[in-house]
């Protein structure tokens, strides 16, 4: 991540991936993706989804991650697909959608991963790259940031699930009015309307991502999975069913992690010796 701090954690594994636009190590129990092609403005192409779905392989493989970041280089997050792949994309619309069908399998896959996902908006990002950061599960963002949609201003709609998605996070009503109008957020304006999870300046984005990912790192992969498989699972349902879902699966999940009981009997215990 650039311009991460340490903070005096494990050195980190770079891991043996052959991968040509982007970089990804695992430290301290979390992927750090970031795109490497800041001239392009980490824009989008078939080999930048080749290096994502290869990262992906490697953390639902490692059990010992237990979140993933991604990130950009240079003054942007991701502007979408790239310019040379539009050129051919609007002149042969079975590769356009072809290529649709797999960036948003890319998505999909990103939301299904097991551990949480935080995308570090770190400057522009807009259309896919906005979209690749709907698909996530937490939005950290820089103040000084660009975050919108963006395809309608050049007479587009969204092909990256930006119609599905933006209304689960922030509502129809906003969705639409953001999507019509093209409209740039600010970090803060986005963190405002419930888009982001938080804002901060640019200068304290990377230190405000490792307070964060502080309370991942110690909890059980296991559990951080069934929580973010169980609201997603919930979405659309009922308040009854929900529920309902939530204790068969809070039962199927206790039944099953067999350190569940030994884990809350010692946390319980520690509780007890610290009280007068």
């Amino acid at each position: 991540m650039p311009s991460s701090p340490r903070h005096g954690a494990a050195q980190p594994d770079v891991c043996q991936l052959t991968l040509n636009t982007l970089s990804y190590e695992v430290r301290d129990r979390v992927a750090y993706v970031t795109f490497t092609t800041p001239d392009r403005l980490n824009s989008i192409t078939e080999e930048r989804l080749d290096d994502l779905n290869a990262v992906m392989d490697s953390v639902e493989s490692d059990t010992t991650i237990h979140a993933m970041t991604i990130t950009g280089q240079g003054r942007a997050f991701c502007v979408g697909d790239d310019l040379d792949l539009l050129k051919r994309a609007f002149d042969e619309l079975d590769y356009f959608e072809d290529f649709l069908r797999r960036f948003n399998d890319a998505l999909l896959r990103l939301e299904k991963l097991e551990v949480p996902v935080v995308a570090v908006v770190n400057g522009i990002a807009r259309a896919g790259g906005f979209e690749l950061a709907l698909a996530c599960d937490l939005i950290l963002i820089a103040d000084e940031a660009q975050f919108g949609d963006n395809h309608t201003h050049v007479g587009v709609m969204p092909g990256g699930g930006a119609t599905q998605r933006l209304p689960r996070r922030i509502g129809a009503q906003a969705a639409k009015e953001l999507i019509w109008s093209a409209r740039w957020l600010s970090g803060s304006q986005a963190a405002a309307c419930g888009l982001a999870f938080k804002s901060v300046p640019l200068e304290k984005l990377y230190h405000e991502c490792e307070v964060l990912l502080a309370g991942f790192r110690d909890k059980p992969r296991a559990v951080l999975s069934v929580v973010k498989k169980t609201i997603q699972a919930g979405e659309g349902l009922s308040l009854e069913d929900g529920i309902d879902l939530e204790i068969r699966t809070f039962i199927d999940y206790t039944r099953n992690e067999p350190r569940v009981r030994e884990m809350v009997w010692a946390s319980l215990k520690d509780s007890q010796k610290s009280q007068p």
